[in-house]
């Protein structure tokens, strides 16, 4: 409990939103190490059973793939399903990241059902007042809020709303289906958002393991999303200490 109040308190204190990036250089280290599994890999006829387990394995987060069949071929979760993991986690973090057409209609739902942050593509569609508009309806729904890009929109588009969100989702596979390969040519991505925002919280989704963790936490990821890495292993604890090693090892570096 007192890990999870501490994570708590890292991503509200080391975000853009909380203070200026410009003023002062810090380094990744000063960031929390974040382990979020993918529950979508998990047995969902047991998945609160699974999320429960990679807590007391020593995650941090619990990561929600919510999907409407439109902004991508597949379904997933919904709000009662994240209803329905509140309750029987009434303490975890829960983070939703979501590939839906019209997140701005998400917003209210997520609240109710207990999500603790919401992730939404850029790419998607936006309400009236744009992508500013909807980060402060998540804001003041009591929500982090995160930003999230596709492997082929450009980093740029980040900038203009770095310093209104709590974290920045790079997809490191085209979303909508969990297994597929680490696409190493988005590391640029990430160096360049560490580099022009040294505290912000950096995610990366996609093909991420023991084998491809090292890239990711070098460009300077320093919340890392797992699924079929974990949740196909015979030691899925090993997995989890295995990519927070590598974000420990590696952060100094940036």
């Amino acid at each position: 409990e007192a890990h999870s109040a501490a994570i708590y308190k890292s991503i509200a204190t080391n975000t853009p939103h909380s203070s200026s990036m410009a003023a002062t250089k810090r380094k990744t280290p000063d960031l929390p190490v974040i382990i979020s599994p993918s529950l979508l890999s998990s047995d969902l006829a047991n998945i609160a059973r699974d999320a429960e387990e990679m807590i007391s394995l020593g995650a941090d987060w619990l990561h929600m793939d919510i999907m409407d069949g439109h902004f991508v071929p597949n379904l997933s979760f919904g709000p009662p399903v994240i209803a329905c993991l509140r309750k029987a986690n009434k303490d975890a973090y829960i983070d939703c990241h979501l590939m839906v057409s019209e997140p701005a209609k998400w917003v209210e739902p997520l609240k109710k059902a207990g999500a603790n942050l919401m992730s939404f593509h850029v790419e998607s569609t936006m309400p009236e007042g744009g992508a500013k508009a909807l980060i402060s309806t998540i804001r003041e729904a009591g929500m982090k809020v995160g930003l999230t890009i596709k492997p082929g929109t450009p980093v740029d588009v980040i900038y203009e709303y770095a310093e209104d969100i709590d974290l920045v989702l790079i997809m490191t596979v085209e979303p909508g289906f969990s297994g597929q390969k680490f696409m190493s040519d988005m590391m640029p991505k990430v160096k360049a958002l560490r580099e022009r925002y040294p505290g912000l919280n950096i995610q990366v989704d996609g093909g991420l393991s023991p084998s491809t963790v090292d890239e990711a936490a070098k460009a300077g990821a320093n919340v890392i999303v797992a699924a079929s890495a974990i949740f196909g292993s015979d030691d899925r604890g090993g997995v989890i200490k295995a990519l927070r090693e590598s974000v420990e090892r590696h952060g100094s570096q940036n």
